[in-house]
């Protein structure tokens, strides 16, 4: 598919198409016509010219998003393309612009904006080198700490220290580039680059290191906050977190695994579970929820019924949720708002059938996203699920992968699937009949890949033939067996992967030592 270009934007393109000279002439070039130049520059990955375009930008705003976004000239959203060649441009390009003294364009630079940029799987980039937003953190900390030493050593123009220019980033920490966020937060206040954090992902920290990285960045900017993994954040330091620290924009939250568990509460417990509840119902910007793998059975009502604002996305899968919960979600006002919902890992059809349908009913005019991974639906649950699926019109992604369906169950779903309009993206299982006879659900990970792939392919192909003869070549059909694809879990596997084999090698030691002494 080729996207239209107006005649500006491909004499935009003939410009900066010869580096040397676009690099030479942008002192004659137009204040208005920098954005233009530098989209043109961005699709053909012109990095020198990216990096001059930056240092020399004249105008009040540099905002990534718009940007790159769908523009009158050239229709293509490019900011999905996460270029390593143009990012870096465009951040060293930010720095130079601070320290360059002879640019001919009187500094206006006041805000820039980073959070518009979008990590995805697939890269249309000629280099296929992501800069992912692990790597963008560790840039700009790196950049800003870099020109705070460079403006303390050289002979600068006074001006120069007059230049304060915020810059609007999504953080992503981990223990790897943690001392580098730190020293560039910590000296934000004497550098003309001021990191301002509008949304925060912490992996692999100790609790007192994530507790220092919170305090450092503004919370009265997040909007949106995630805790994840290696993040051993329980009950008691959300409380703490919470009591702490105020966000009054914060529109999204992910707790990570096992930050509650209802079977061992005590009195004080269920307390400090209600004054949780009630300061989550203070944050009345707050739409989306995320607290998977934590054990909430009985207990939703009491986290969510403080809240003021309904919820737009909510993801509570293998929190072990009973009737009582379910009947909650149903009944409550965030049932007909809620946009994206995950219940993966809960027994539907056996635990709560008719109560999810009335969930299901409710949030079906808005329902963009559902997750049903490993929730017992069968063959003869399938015309029930048809029927729960149908109001959903515009539902644009449907995942449900580890159900025990068979092939034909499958073929019959995928007919009615075809029939949502806006449906774009479906996970499916492998089907039942591709494993060995007696596998067990949910199926656990040595068994995972022990099915007949050959049968497997012929399956998907046949389903992918029933969406080609509806004409439905706009959908994707996948069984990402271990789970869909998540940029930044992908971007930091290598350092993740490294402290789970460093925490299992020291769970076998405090084995062995305590097998040693009972010996």
């Amino acid at each position: 598919r080729t996207t239209m270009k107006s005649l500006r934007f491909i004499s935009a393109e003939a410009f900066v198409s010869n580096a040397e000279f676009a690099r030479k002439s942008l002192g004659a070039v137009a204040h208005d016509l920098f954005p233009l130049l530098f989209k043109a520059s961005y699709l053909l990955e012109q990095g020198e010219v990216i990096h001059d375009l930056v240092e020399n930008w004249p105008l009040f705003d540099f905002n990534m998003g718009k940007l790159l976004g769908a523009t009158l000239d050239y229709q293509e959203d490019l900011s999905h393309r996460t270029c390593s060649v143009c990012l870096e441009s465009c951040l060293t390009g930010l720095r130079d612009y601070v320290l360059n003294q002879s640019s001919p364009y009187m500094k206006k630079l006041r805000v820039v904006d980073l959070t518009g940029i979008k990590d995805v799987e697939v890269q249309f980039c000629k280099c296929k080198k992501t800069m992912g937003r692990w790597a963008r953190t560790q840039l700009l900390s790196k950049l800003c700490s870099e020109l705070l030493v460079y403006l303390q050593k050289a002979q600068c123009n006074p001006g120069t220290f007059e230049i304060s220019i915020k810059v609007l980033i999504d953080l992503f920490v981990t223990e790897r580039n943690y001392e580098l966020v730190v020293q560039a937060l910590l000296k934000k206040c004497s550098c003309p680059l001021k990191i301002c954090c509008v949304a925060l992902r912490s992996d692999n920290l100790t609790l007192q290191k994530f507790f220092y990285i919170i305090k450092l960045t503004d919370s009265s900017l997040l909007r949106k906050l995630e805790i994840v993994h290696n993040v051993h954040l329980e009950m008691e330091h959300l409380e703490m977190l919470l009591n702490s620290i105020h966000f009054p924009l914060l529109m999204s939250l992910t707790l990570p695994a096992r930050t509650f568990n209802v079977r061992r509460f005590t009195a004080t417990d269920e307390q400090m579970l209600t004054n949780i509840g009630e300061k989550i119902g203070e944050m009345t910007q707050l739409t989306e929820l995320s607290m998977s793998f934590s054990i909430l059975t009985g207990r939703i009502q009491k986290l969510l019924s403080p809240l003021k604002t309904p919820l737009k996305m909510l993801d509570v899968s293998n929190c072990s949720l009973n009737h009582a919960d379910m009947a909650f979600l149903a009944n409550s006002f965030h049932a007909n708002h809620l946009e994206a919902l995950d219940l993966s890992g809960h027994d539907i059809p056996e635990l709560y059938p008719s109560t999810f349908f009335k969930l299901l009913s409710h949030c079906s005019s808005v329902l963009r996203s559902l997750t049903l991974e490993d929730c017992n639906i069968q063959d003869t649950h399938v015309n029930m699920l048809i029927l729960g699926l149908s109001p959903c019109q515009k539902l644009q992604e449907f995942k449900f992968i580890g159900n025990p369906l068979s092939s034909q169950a499958l073929k019959h779903l995928f007919t009615f699937l075809c029939e949502l309009p806006m449906l774009k993206n479906v996970e499916f299982p492998v089907p039942r009949d591709c494993y060995p006879t007696g596998i067990t659900y949910p199926i656990d990970d040595a068994s995972l890949c022990r099915f007949d792939h050959q049968k497997y392919e012929r399956v998907a192909e046949e389903l992918n033939l029933i969406l080609l003869q509806a004409n439905r070549e706009d959908m994707k059909a996948s069984t990402p067996l271990f789970g869909s694809y998540d940029a930044a879990v992908q971007e930091t596997n290598n350092e993740l992967g490294a402290y789970l084999i460093k925490s299992f090698k020291e769970t076998l030691e405090k084995f062995t030592t305590s097998f040693n002494k009972m010996s």
